[in-house]
């Protein structure tokens, strides 16, 4: 199994980026996908996630009504629109497959496998 992350960069605050995770070796549609971040001195945070129960969508509260996660099943890729970007979302993002139940699907704990990051750098 493969998570490939790309689409990071550098980017204006106010400005957007679209991330992708190309998913290899497993069937994405049946795993819940995940998005983390780790800034520079802090430890790895939850971003987003999509269930693939179709219980929904997950965000933490920071990027609710910036970031949208979403799948395309027949590219095996998940994705995270970001828009509005603060300096504040300056971190390495890591795409994440896995099927937490519901109470750990802000964890990484739940989830399985990981892609290698990928860095957005937001400027003020």
């Amino acid at each position: 199994v493969q998570l490939q992350a790309s689409g990071g960069g550098l980017v204006q605050a106010g400005g957007s980026l679209r991330l992708s995770c190309r998913v290899s070796g497993l069937t994405l549609s049946t795993w819940t996908m995940g998005w983390f971040r780790q800034a520079p001195g802090k430890e790895r945070e939850f971003v987003a996630a999509l269930s693939w129960t179709g219980s929904g969508t997950y965000y933490t509260d920071s990027v609710k009504g910036r970031f949208t996660i979403s799948r395309d099943n027949a590219k095996n890729t998940a994705l995270l629109q970001m828009n509005s970007l603060e300096p504040e979302d300056t971190a390495v993002y890591y795409c994440a497959a896995g099927r937490p139940i519901t109470t750990y699907v802000r964890s990484s704990s739940g989830y399985h496998y990981w892609g290698q990051g990928t860095l957005v750098t937001v400027s003020s």
